[in-house]
């Protein structure tokens, strides 16, 4: 990489990794974690300027909660032979030191659907959007300050008994988890397709 004025932001996105072993520990205050996640959700653009991101950031006992209940509600569902297997991952993920929730209000959606009706069918894909542009900016802000962090979608399984756990709104929809916390192992090795083939050039 270059040294360009975009390189450093370029480097970010590049080593950010999908890290599976972390500690209960941090390696910055638990009000810069809030801070990085207030940030995004601020700054990330939305369709319209929808504004629709909402989050969850949970350290202590609410964020080991959160996978507690995720193993009730597997246990119940899986057979005993699935169910070791993800158990495993998520102890891996409740050994962290924090957890944040991401939701998208669709009160909001809805909003911009009555006030935007020709793009009604959009809004919802849209809102996707956003919210997955606010996981990026969290999960590489994380990796840069020396946390580890995954992403995790057992929703709709668990949005009930999130909601009753932490007093989240009806309209908040669930849509990943991201626990976090110092790595104690590195991130596998990395492939990637020809870029070729994935990115077209044209000029004329």
């Amino acid at each position: 990489m270059s040294t360009s004025p975009s390189a450093p932001f370029l480097d970010a996105v590049a080593t950010r990794r999908t890290i599976y072993t972390i500690s209960n520990e941090t390696t910055i205050p638990d009000s810069k974690i809030v801070e990085i996640v207030q940030h995004a959700v601020k700054h990330v653009p939305s369709s319209f300027n929808s504004q629709s991101s909402r989050a969850v950031v949970l350290f202590g006992d609410a964020h080991t909660k959160v996978w507690d209940i995720t193993l009730d509600i597997l246990k119940a569902r899986l057979p005993a032979d699935m169910y070791a297997y993800t158990e495993g991952k998520n102890k891996g993920f409740r050994a962290g030191y924090g957890t944040v929730l991401f939701f998208e209000d669709q009160t909001s959606v809805k909003g911009m659907q009555e006030k935007f009706p020709a793009y009604a069918a959009a809004f919802p894909v849209f809102s996707q959007h956003t919210s997955g542009m606010v996981q990026f900016v969290v999960w590489t802000a994380l990796e840069k300050e020396g946390l580890g962090a995954s992403l995790q979608h057992y929703n709709p399984l668990i949005d009930e008994e999130i909601r009753k756990a932490f007093d989240v709104p009806e309209s908040w929809q669930l849509v990943s988890q991201m626990p976090f916390g110092k790595p104690t192992a590195d991130a596998g090795e990395k492939t990637f397709a020809p870029i070729d083939e994935r990115v077209k050039v044209i000029t004329a």
